[in-house]
């Protein structure tokens, strides 16, 4: 009897318990997950970046379109670069491009063919005529338009700039090699980055003499005007240690977003200025084809370098440009390493955060050194001006 009274307190007291258990549970909803998917990068273009070619780039100047032949300078022994227009003297090809070897016995240039598409021929000398086109044969694997070329003094290297399967963006630079037995192209071959982006890079020109080499791109460019670099042309092809760069320094030289991160110890640039400035004074009308405009006083402002007075207002001028142009490479450079920096990978971001503080350091020097300039430049032609 005990034993049941025992039984029958214990259910007493665990009917509760029992009874809310059996309550439910208030349901949670959970939010729903919102899947982002980032965009997929084409495959091509990463492992052309891993593959960026190490190259020092002397300088870079911004011009018209329509006006980046100017800034070329070739020394007869490496031909002569021409517009279609100007060559054939005739009118209604604006796109189009002709290099004329130094013997000025053979060409090469471009055309619209029947499907109005750009495509490359060539002519030779036969006397004082020249000879019917030919279009050139081997390089279109691929490629379904090609213009801007430019032959190497050997007579077989062939550079190039071409659109289609082969390009990463607009028109990419290739080169190829003239196959004398059968008398084509060997298949072209992508030259990749720095020279080629998403955008539109071509006009690859080689002087040997001076050992300097161009290529124009209107990446970051707005409509209308295109960049043109100098580089020393490399004698092999060495390509940027992963191991020793971070992500977003491999991704600056791959894009040239600061060409002063390409000089090294800068001894090899300063020989290769030296060599600029020569060709320059051996050709005057190249600094008359790119105006200025520099406010000298209230009343005063120079369009033209030749307008310079003092002496050294022409070295400063061009000085203040550079240093112009460096301000703005490290303007962008900042910007992409602080948009860089917000999805970095925590080993990157103690890199970055180093380059940041550096550059911000140098956004300030090269923002004072401008001023002085400008400062420089006016004072002494103000000097001249009321001397007189």
């Amino acid at each position: 009897m005990k034993i049941r009274k025992i039984v029958i307190i214990a259910l007493t007291l665990l009917a509760p318990i029992s009874m809310q258990a059996q309550k439910k549970k208030p349901v949670v909803k959970k939010a729903p997950v919102v899947v982002v998917e980032e965009p997929q990068e084409d495959p091509r273009i990463t492992e052309m970046r891993e593959a960026t070619q190490q190259i020092i780039f002397i300088d870079s100047v911004v011009v018209a379109k329509d006006d980046f032949l100017s800034i070329i300078q070739l020394n007869p022994e490496s031909g002569k670069l021409d517009a279609y227009d100007q060559f054939f003297r005739s009118e209604g090809h604006p796109e189009s491009y002709v290099y004329i070897n130094e013997m000025g016995n053979k060409c090469y240039f471009s055309d619209e063919n029947a499907n109005s598409q750009m495509q490359l021929y060539t002519l030779d000398k036969l006397g004082e005529e020249w000879s019917d086109p030919l279009a050139l044969k081997g390089i279109y694997n691929g490629i379904s338009e090609a213009n801007y070329p430019f032959m190497m003094t050997d007579g077989t290297t062939f550079y190039f700039a071409a659109k289609g399967k082969e390009s990463i963006g607009g028109y990419d630079i290739f080169v190829t090699r003239a196959d004398s037995e059968n008398g084509q192209f060997l298949k072209p071959e992508n030259i990749g980055m720095p020279f080629n982006s998403e955008a539109n890079d071509y006009m690859y020109v080689i002087d040997e003499l001076s050992n300097i080499g161009y290529f124009v791109t209107d990446r970051r460019q707005p409509e209308g005007k295109v960049c043109v670099y100098m580089f020393i042309p490399p004698t092999s092809r060495h390509i940027y240690n992963s191991d020793a760069y971070s992500d977003a320094q491999l991704r600056g030289f791959a894009d040239i977003s600061r060409i002063a991160n390409t000089w090294g110890k800068g001894t090899e640039r300063k020989q290769a200025l030296e060599r600029l400035k020569a060709i320059n004074k051996a050709n005057p009308t190249l600094q008359s084809k790119s105006a200025i405009n520099f406010i000298v006083n209230d009343r005063i402002t120079y369009t033209d370098i030749s307008q310079f007075q003092a002496p050294d207002s022409p070295d400063l001028y061009r000085e203040l440009q550079s240093t112009k142009k460096q301000l703005k490479e490290t303007e962008q450079l900042l910007e992409k390493s602080r948009n860089f920096y917000a999805k970095a990978k925590p080993e990157d971001k103690r890199v970055l955060r180093t380059e940041i503080l550096d550059a911000e350091r140098q956004f300030v020097r090269l923002t004072n050194d401008v001023k002085t300039l400008e400062k420089r430049i006016r004072q002494s032609e103000n000097n001249i001006i009321n001397s007189k």
